[in-house]
């Protein structure tokens, strides 16, 4: 199969000689070989763009090459297929995601607070950084690494020597109270 006056075995790496594989891979070529030229039509059809179609292909075999265990499916054919239209979709919805973003942004006006605004952002930023010196503890040390360090629960945990899911309903405790305070406040 010829793309843009290139040989399609040799920019996707069709394998032409398995003597050049580790035996443990050789299934994974061979499907190179057998279902590659159909898995780029269906691509084709999908993306419509060359480099898309390499990059999802590319993919494709990767993850059928790094499968759990060498775990062989027992449906090559249809994991590919599977595999590479799913990956072709979430590629079309990210650059629609983005497009989307920076076109918003575009259109979006360059807000300009005003000296007022800002004044009352710090007060309430100040007020808030009072309320979080308030609360329990145990609460304000989930609030500082989650919110203000930016950790994972997973390593929040770690630190404090919790669990994830607790560290999850402290920080919710925390949100709460906080929001309560603030309400009160106003």
């Amino acid at each position: 199969m010829t793309i843009f006056g290139q040989t399609l075995s040799r920019d996707l790496g069709i394998a032409q000689d398995l003597d050049l594989v580790d035996q443990s891979q050789h299934w994974v070529l061979s499907a190179m070989n057998k279902y590659g030229p159909e898995l780029v039509t269906v691509l084709w059809r999908i993306l419509g763009n060359e480099q898309d179609v390499c990059d999802v292909y590319q993919t494709t075999f990767l993850r059928l090459a790094h499968l759990e265990n060498d775990h062989k499916p027992r449906h090559i054919k249809a994991y590919l297929l599977r595999t590479a239209s799913n990956t072709a979709i979430s590629l079309l919805r990210t650059r629609a995601s983005e497009k989307k973003r920076i076109t918003q942004a575009s259109h979006d006006p360059i807000s300009q607070s005003t000296p007022d605004q800002e004044i009352s952002q710090k007060q309430l930023v100040n007020t808030l950084r009072a309320y979080v010196a308030q609360l329990p503890d145990h609460l304000r040390e989930v609030v500082a690494l989650r919110d203000l360090a930016e950790l994972p629960y997973s390593q929040v945990a770690r630190v404090l020597g919790i669990t994830p899911g607790t560290a999850r309903v402290y920080r919710c405790k925390a949100v709460t109270l906080l929001a309560a305070w603030m309400h009160k406040d106003e």
